[in-house]
């Protein structure tokens, strides 16, 4: 089965994803490190963060590429971003020509209040994210929500929304793992 899960910045995906891989046979995969790799060796970036502010038809170029990588691989969760706040306004992270080559049979959508997600989000040095309001993040977070369903409609992949709140990972992973089955 291949699996995408998606989430808004600060929404604890990470977090959720190092319990599954503790859990599961399931490979783990970022989209995101492929498309940074992608980016690097074509010396359009230095670190991920930079990758949201290139132009558009150069993150879709990368995006493709990506796609293709990871579609070779099967039996598969495809930790990712339904979309990307750029400064032109949402990219879709998983466009048509992304879910050809992916195939999702189950898209998990992570969430978590726009309070807890500012919460993480400040508390998190390792990266250099845009401030951005509560308004803005629950804006995010309704995208998300919306581009999932589009995404299957598109696949006929289930959608599993999955509630990351502070202090309930284990409940969390344990709804993720029941998905799974």
């Amino acid at each position: 089965m291949r699996v995408v899960v998606a989430g808004v910045p600060g929404v604890g995906k990470t977090t959720i994803m190092e319990e599954v891989a503790k859990r599961t046979n399931y490979p783990i995969v970022n989209y995101g490190t492929i498309m940074l790799e992608i980016a690097k060796k074509e010396n359009l970036v230095r670190h991920r963060d930079e990758m949201r502010k290139l132009p558009i038809n150069i993150q879709r170029k990368i995006q493709r590429e990506a796609a293709e990588k990871i579609g070779e691989m099967e039996n598969v969760i495809v930790d990712t971003h339904l979309t990307i706040k750029t400064p032109a306004g949402y990219l879709p992270g998983l466009p048509v020509w992304v879910l050809e080559k992916l195939k999702p049979e189950l898209i998990v959508v992570i969430e978590a209040s726009p309070e807890e997600i500012a919460g993480r989000r400040a508390k998190d040095e390792t990266r250099i994210r845009d401030a951005e309001s509560l308004k803005e993040i629950k804006e995010h977070l309704e995208a998300n929500r919306s581009s999932a369903f589009a995404c299957s409609v598109y696949t006929g992949a289930n959608v599993l929304i999955l509630e990351n709140n502070e202090g309930m990972v284990d409940k969390a992973v344990e709804r993720f793992m029941e998905a799974l089955k």
